[in-house]
């Protein structure tokens, strides 16, 4: 359901550019409104994934710079059969992430600092599967042609006042103002709804990859309150990429209505709690994505459990007085890198 959905969503956008293009030009017009369009969509399509990550200032990471970030992707790329995608970090205190490229085999994962400081273990690892759903199910490339085409809407409407006069035209100078206003908003309220459609569906399966629904409703909680008193300079310049993230990064905006880009961040926490409970997980929470979670050990690779021992803010996540004896007792080997970036 959720991709016929999403393919009406882009019916629909598409016939109203096309549209658009037809009353600016008639017929003429609504061929040079598919050429611009496809010169936009092919240059997003290639490019889209570098504008994005270097609009946000990310860098790249490897597993020497950020090994337990960088094995966690690992890990839950593998769970969904994934290529493994390259690994950014984002400096930048709002706890948040996003993914992008254009398909599986050119995939990259951001995520802020604000984040790994934030976030447990397990719930960095439920936000890190959230965007691999999205890799896997081709959201990012879906997102990038509902912006594109969002953005070459605004353009023409841009236009059409210098079109008004035509005689190809039917709607008249009030018509074409009108038009001005009403297809970009139009086009922004179809981006908007595509966006949420695809979240919730990534929710969904992002909870099946890392293996516990409520890892990933806790994440939500936390990075929803951090985006709502933490100011994101780079998001709030290139206010088009909000969609993106996991949370709405501009405003923290916490409601499920046709101008929000975001589903209600309650709405999906309900909607893992009752997929927790299907499948038999408990927690100890006290409210709403609150706390810590005890659960079992999670299924990492095994020099991954092996080796875990406080790092940064993931020290004491999922950790039995058993791993913290034993990381006392070897205190004498090097230390790690502090933190899970580096």
């Amino acid at each position: 359901m959720n991709y016929v959905r999403t393919g009406m969503l882009l019916a629909a956008m598409t016939a109203l550019f096309m549209g658009i293009g037809f009353l600016i030009g008639g017929q003429s017009g609504m061929l040079i409104a598919l050429v611009i369009a496809a010169g936009m969509n092919i240059f997003s399509y290639w490019n889209s994934d570098r504008m994005v990550l270097s609009m946000h200032h990310a860098q790249e990471v490897d597993e020497q710079q950020a090994p337990e970030l960088y094995g966690m992707v690992r890990t839950m790329a593998a769970r969904a059969e994934l290529p493994m995608p390259k690994v950014y970090v984002i400096h930048n205190p709002q706890p948040n992430a996003f993914a992008t490229g254009r398909n599986p085999q050119n995939a990259a994962v951001a995520a802020t600092t604000g984040l790994l400081d934030t976030l447990t273990r397990e719930e960095v690892a439920g936000v890190m599967a959230h965007e691999l759903a999205h890799v896997k199910n081709h959201d990012t490339l879906i997102m990038t042609i509902t912006a594109t085409i969002a953005g070459a809407i605004s353009m023409l409407a841009s236009f059409a006042l210098f079109f008004g006069g035509n005689r190809n035209n039917p709607l008249g100078l009030i018509g074409t103002i009108l038009m001005m206003i009403l297809a970009p908003m139009a086009a922004g309220l179809v981006q908007m709804a595509i966006s949420r459609t695809r979240e919730y569906a990534a929710d969904r399966m992002g909870a099946q990859i890392c293996g516990n629904p409520l890892w990933l409703a806790s994440a939500l909680h936390k990075i929803a309150g951090g985006a709502a008193h933490i100011v994101n300079e780079d998001a709030e310049h290139n206010p088009a990429t909000a969609h993106m993230f996991i949370i709405n990064p501009l405003s923290g905006q916490n409601m499920d209505n046709l101008f929000s880009t975001h589903p209600n961040t309650d709405n999906r926490i309900a909607a893992l709690h009752e997929m927790a409970d299907e499948a038999g997980f408990t927690d100890n929470m006290h409210g709403s994505g609150g706390g810590h979670f005890h659960v079992q050990e999670t299924s990492y690779s095994q020099p991954e459990r092996e080796t875990r021992r406080p790092s940064g803010p993931w020290g004491s996540a999922g950790q039995t007085e058993q791993h913290q004896g034993h990381d006392q007792s070897d205190h004498d080997e090097p230390r790690r890198p502090k933190g899970p970036w580096g």
